[in-house]
């Protein structure tokens, strides 16, 4: 199964250089902390769609690759993480075999539950770096995670219905009508 946003987040550029842009955005963009816990100031119920889930082949990481070591399977989680039902969010994570061992076995089992969930919960959680992209209007970012130093990556498009984009639509609308 696919999905057209996951397409999109596949398609995104990534920056080399904090690009500039409005400091509300880069608040969203390169916020250190847990993604759902920042939606769920939004709306009263985030929830996950999983859309693929399962081992792939390094095929399958693409220009991820770089980004990790180099190994013949990797776990891959695509879902959408909606605000009130409302996709608000595509998000790709592709975690190499060798990091599923002791406590990260439990990201094979999160099911429907927010990957912010549980990274945000562990003491081990540090961040590499945080690389801002961009596809056409929408914004994304890629990080390598990594869980008692062992790394996975997360890939992240706001989708258009993110508050992420509230500040500027208001701006649209205001401006629209002159």
């Amino acid at each position: 199964m696919s999905h057209p946003a996951l397409a999109e987040l596949r398609a995104l550029t990534f920056f080399d250089d904090i690009p500039s842009v409005s400091g509300e955005l880069l608040d969203w963009l390169l916020l250190e902390d847990s993604m759902t816990k920042r939606f769920e100031q939004h709306c009263d119920r985030v929830s996950v769609i999983v859309i693929n889930e399962g081992f792939v082949g390094p095929e399958a990481a693409c220009d991820e690759q770089d980004l990790l070591p180099v190994e013949p399977r990797y776990w891959l989680r695509e879902i959408l993480l909606c605000g009130d039902g409302v996709p608000w969010l595509a998000g790709r994570t592709l975690v190499p075999e060798s990091t599923l061992s002791g406590p990260e076995l439990a990201l094979q089992a999160l099911g429907t539950t927010p990957l912010g969930r549980y990274l945000f919960t562990a003491s081990t959680l540090t961040r590499d770096f945080i690389q801002i992209g961009q596809r056409d209007t929408l914004w994304g970012r890629r990080s390598r995670l990594r869980l008692s130093g062992k790394p996975l990556l997360l890939t992240e498009l706001f989708l258009p219905a993110s508050p992420l984009y509230d500040n500027k639509n208001e701006e649209e609308e205001r401006w629209s009508g002159v």
